[in-house]
């Protein structure tokens, strides 16, 4: 696969260099040529350049990758790099890397972005995992902002422990794609039991990650009051006035 990385920082470098270990042909541009020698990536190409002008994307020769990574520390920069990579050499893959979580609405198809990674909401996302249990927390966006992927920590005190996963009248938009249990990933089956401590990680919707959330969350039947029960109707005691003559 080719894969054209936009921007050789810190996480441009980072994920040529992943890439690169497996077997992936990458191609680097940066308007700095001293990255270069800085970036120690064996196997790499490199274009020095302005990858918002369209003459460095055709000496790139983008048409002929697989993925175009806008990486760079400008959003204004990826935006504009994943818009040209679509409308103008039909790259059939683009991701952007969103700075600024206040930009996160534009990385989207309209701008030419097939998936956003926002590093600060990754991270606030990683950071709940570890420690927001019997919570729904989101861990990633897909397909530009349609779909996610979300997981859920089972409370061991929660209802849903000893259900079975076909027993569970999962939200309809809603797909339980993995369990992980003492450190180990299950593929989930009808039959298999769900248990405290269980890591639940679904595939849904946004807009149905509502209906999850309040699939799981904790019964509220405890929280109603009883109504008060009468033997009869009220008699008030003799000699009480109402208030009118007569």
């Amino acid at each position: 696969m080719k894969v054209v990385i936009v921007g050789a920082g810190s996480v441009g470098s980072s994920i040529a260099r992943e890439l690169l270990s497996h077997k992936h042909e990458i191609l680097l541009i940066d308007v700095k040529p001293e990255v270069i020698g800085k970036s120690g990536l064996r196997g790499a190409h490199w274009l020095v350049g302005d990858a918002c002008e369209l003459s460095t994307l055709q000496d790139a020769k983008l048409e002929d990758a697989d993925v175009v990574v806008s990486a760079t520390g400008d959003d204004k920069v990826n935006l504009v790099v994943s818009l040209l990579a679509k409308t103008e050499f039909g790259v059939g893959r683009t991701v952007g890397r969103v700075n600024n979580p206040k930009n996160d609405w534009m990385f989207d198809d309209s701008w030419g972005v097939d998936v956003a990674v926002n590093t600060p909401q990754l991270m606030t996302a990683l950071v709940e995992e570890a420690v927001e249990i019997g919570d729904l927390v989101r861990l990633l966006t897909l397909q530009t902002g349609v779909s996610s992927l979300v997981e859920f920590t089972v409370p061991h005190d929660s209802h849903v422990i000893g259900l079975t996963v076909g027993g569970v009248d999962w939200p309809e938009d809603s797909t339980l794609v993995a369990i992980l249990r003492d450190q180990a990933p299950i593929t989930p089956s009808r039959d298999d039991v769900i248990d405290g401590g269980d890591e639940l990680f679904f595939v849904t919707t946004i807009a149905a990650e509502d209906d999850l959330r309040a699939l799981l969350a904790p019964e509220s039947a405890s929280d109603e009051e009883p109504a008060a029960e009468h033997a009869g109707p009220v008699v008030p005691p003799a000699g009480d006035d109402d208030g009118f003559d007569g």
